[in-house]
């Protein structure tokens, strides 16, 4: 049967069917296929001209052509594109099926994030890689967070045992240098930056597209590592799913999950909505029986709809809303009140996004017109202390101090045109304009972060087509920036009011050598203003103490320049599909922002940490992957980093205030960051009742810190790699059209690839986790409704 997720988004493209007849023309008819069953919303148009139709709902089509030679070609999302060649020589009607083969590797898939455009991803200017939900049902994600490991470049690493923080490093750079995208949209805060990625269900994604490296000409500034663009599902036919998943984490720690998708679309397609809901329940886990959690306590409820409608043929407008509650806790003794612990991190996130986009066509089809708005808001409530191991009476008072309250809001509008001229060229202008609050207090520490940011920017991107074989993009954005910010910890003090333009011109080329090998080379120059980003908001724990991040009097904006090369091989034939990408990067940054440990510690008991500008540093190496599908029935996929992180200076990770036994440390290379990563995914699918994936990530060797005394002294130490392998067995049974059932089982970390030397006890050092997130665990899946 044909999976849903394949099928085109027939509202996201203009609608063929507008296009007149014309005279001396013959209608020619047909039913579009896949393995004997219909492909719905199928686009099928003559090659190099201005005529086509969409498929009905039971794949046939009827277009009227004039006579000649043509070229009848069809796409559809998911499947691979196919052409025939016809030739009319009278007024008969004439009659043309055609049979779809499955697109394993997603090869013609079409894609947003590289020119902000839809462009079929073989042939975009720029690299994009795709995670769909195929692969995140493959590798049991139940969340962003857990399936964004299995693309080139990417790395999702958890920072804390307390409150299970997690940030998504790309091509080597931290979190806060990742521009992270909710449907084409900057509404994904610093805090959200900090657990957000695991705020956000699997089943309500369509895909996940990440562009590597120099995005900020498109996307603004924190987008010097490249953008992840989540993208949610859109309404396309009637359908329901009910899912749940119950998996027991390292033995002893239920993770139970249960979700939902519905769909209603009108008869005449003019309008849809789809509504989503997941929740998840999971126990917290002890790795080493200290009492103190290395997995946090997690509660997570989602739900949302998203809808379209269509008040003309060449308008729509289309509308989102998703609600998150979560809390989470972390540290010892959960069951009591968090004051009376030890340690611990408990948060509790209301979370609201919300959006309106409406487009417009041109008559003739040339030009397309998009104004927008969208915005997120989040109201939090924290807990970071507890007694620290302590039982005396001054010690529970000081417990106290440690509630706290934060509310962030980010809100973004657009207008953005885009022209193509004869069928090849096309320009792309927009403005937007973002607006972000942040108020994050903890009283009891005279902790308080009110920021506020402004940026107004434009853009501007010409795409060139002097050829079949050549392109260019040339872009440029100007952004003016105005950040205000009141930043006070223990008494310390700073105020930030900056306003800055900051020009990001970016350039890519690319070369079609045959029909198999492309070539890719591009620079851009990106950006990030002085403010507090996702890692400074994390508060972890050292010594039962909280330790704060606090922004230096003198931080100084970072500049970046990102050059990138690749070359690629993409093969079909017959049923064959090979996918070769390889691709170099090399990233110089100019007076970064780093964090340093400054030994001192606060009146209130507090660490402190200072981010200050570094003396510049250059990341650089190469991302490869390999897709081989020798049929649909079998896909090999297998991808990896291999790259170096170098100071160009020795720069100060620790900065001693002169206590006997400590002495400044220095390194020269970025802590956290292997030389070495990457992941693989084979799928079996024997027939269209059963189905064996089997996936696995690994992690070289790195240099992690580790807090070894009660003023933040640190020791670097080495982690050794890890290789995550997972495996996952699905069978499907189908009653009739509308309903059936799939049933799932299997083990994740299966070699139970684990760190074994966590800290413990009430004073160790929560942000000392590395290697995978989590140890071995069983898992079983039920799902049943009209999935297809």
């Amino acid at each position: 049967m044909i999976r849903l997720k394949y099928l085109i988004f027939f509202f996201l493209t203009i609608p063929l069917s507008l296009i007149w007849a014309q005279d001396n023309a013959v209608t020619v008819s047909g039913r579009v296929t896949s393995n004997g069953n219909p492909v719905p919303y199928a686009a099928v148009y003559l090659k190099n001209g201005n005529l086509g139709v969409n498929t009905n709902i039971d794949g046939q089509y009827q277009l009227e052509i004039p006579i000649g030679e043509h070229i009848l070609e069809v796409a559809s999302q998911g499947f691979r594109t196919n052409s025939k060649n016809i030739t009319i020589t009278s007024n008969q009607n004439a009659t043309l099926n055609f049979e779809l083969i499955e697109d394993a590797l997603g090869l013609d898939e079409v894609v947003i994030s590289a020119t902000r455009n839809r462009v079929e991803r073989r042939s975009a200017p720029v690299v994009v890689s795709s995670l769909k939900p195929r692969l995140l049902t493959a590798t049991q994600s139940i969340s962003v967070a857990e399936g964004l490991n299995f693309t080139p470049g990417v790395r999702v690493e958890t920072n804390c045992q307390n409150c299970g923080f997690t940030q998504v490093r790309l091509n080597g750079l931290d979190g806060a240098y990742t521009q992270i995208l909710l449907n084409s949209r900057p509404i994904f805060t610093s805090l959200l930056g900090v657990y957000g990625l695991e705020q956000i269900p699997t089943n309500i994604i369509e895909r996940v597209e990440v562009v590597r490296s120099g995005g900020s000409a498109l996307y603004g500034s924190n987008a010097i590592a490249g953008t992840v663009n989540i993208i949610t599902k859109d309404p396309i036919l009637n359908t329901w799913e009910i899912g749940s998943n119950m998996a027991i984490v390292g033995g002893e720690a239920w993770d139970r999950v249960v979700n939902f998708n519905s769909s209603i679309v009108a008869d005449d397609l003019s309008s849809g909505v789809t509504f989503f809901g997941a929740y998840r329940n999971r126990e917290a886990y002890d790795a080493n029986d200290d009492g103190f959690t290395e997995l946090v306590e997690l509660r997570n409820t989602t739900v949302g709809a998203k809808a379209f409608f269509r008040p003309t043929d060449r308008s729509r407008i289309s509308l989102n809303l998703n609600a998150i509650r979560e809390y989470r806790r972390g540290g010892d003794r959960l069951e009591l009140a968090p004051q009376f612990t030890d340690i611990t991190e408990e948060l509790d996130h209301d979370t609201f996004i919300g959006g309106a986009d409406y487009e417009i066509d041109s008559k003739d089809g040339t030009q397309k017109t998009q104004v927008y708005t969208s915005a997120s808001y989040t109201n939090r409530d924290s807990y970071y202390g507890g007694l620290g191991g302590a039982r005396t009476r001054q010690d529970s008072l000081l417990a106290n101090n440690a509630f706290g309250t934060t509310k962030d809001l980010a809100w973004v509008n657009g207008v953005q045109i885009t022209k193509t001229f004869n069928n090849k060229d096309v320009l792309t202008m927009g403005a937007e304009y973002n607006y972000s609050a942040t108020e994050d207090q903890i009283p009891g520490y005279d902790r308080l972060v009110d920021q506020n940011v402004n940026t107004l920017g434009g853009y501007a991107q010409y795409e060139w087509k002097p050829s079949d074989q050549f392109s260019a993009l040339l872009g440029t954005r100007l952004d003016n920036v105005n950040v205000f910010g009141n930043y006070s910890v223990g008494g310390l003090e700073r105020d930030l009011d900056l306003n800055q333009t900051a020009l990001s011109p970016r350039l890519t080329l690319s070369y079609k050598l045959t029909e198999a090998w492309r070539l890719r080379a591009g620079y851009a120059r990106g950006f990030r203003a002085p403010q507090t980003f996702n890692e400074d908001l994390h508060i972890s724990s050292v010594g039962g103490e909280p330790q704060f991040v606090l922004l230096s009097d003198d931080l100084d904006t970072e500049f970046s320049n990102a050059f990138t090369g690749s070359v690629n091989y993409s093969k079909t034939k017959d049923l064959l599909q090979l996918d070769v990408l390889m691709e170099g990067f090399y990233t110089l940054l100019e007076d970064p922002f780093t964090l340093v440990s400054t030994g001192a510690a606060l009146s209130n008991g507090s660490i402190l940490e200072e981010v200050r500008n570094g003396e510049g540093a250059r990341v650089y190496g190469s991302n490869f992957e390999l897709g081989l599908s020798p049929d649909p029935e079998w896909r090999f996929q297998l991808g990896g980093t291999l790259q170096k992180t170098e100071w160009n200076q020795p720069q100060i990770l620790f900065e001693s205030d002169g206590s006997p036994g400590e002495s400044d440390i220095v390194i020269d290379e970025f802590v956290r960051v292997p030389d070495f990563y990457g992941y693989l995914n084979t799928t079996w699918i024997p027939s269209e009742k059963f189905n064996v994936d089997v996936t696995g990530t690994y992690t070289g060797n790195m240099t992690v810190p580790r807090v070894i005394s009660d003023n933040g002294f640190l020791e670097l130490n080495d982690s050794g790699s890890f290789f995550d392998m997972n495996i996952k067995l699905e069978t499907h049974f189908d009653f009739n059209e509308s309903f059936m059932i799939t049933l799932s089982a299997g083990v994740t970390n299966i070699f139970n690839s684990f760190q074994d030397d966590f800290d413990i006890g009430p004073g160790r050092d929560s942000d000392y986790v590395y290697g995978p997130d989590a140890p071995r665990a069983i898992f079983f899946g039920l799902k049943f409704g009209k999935l297809h």
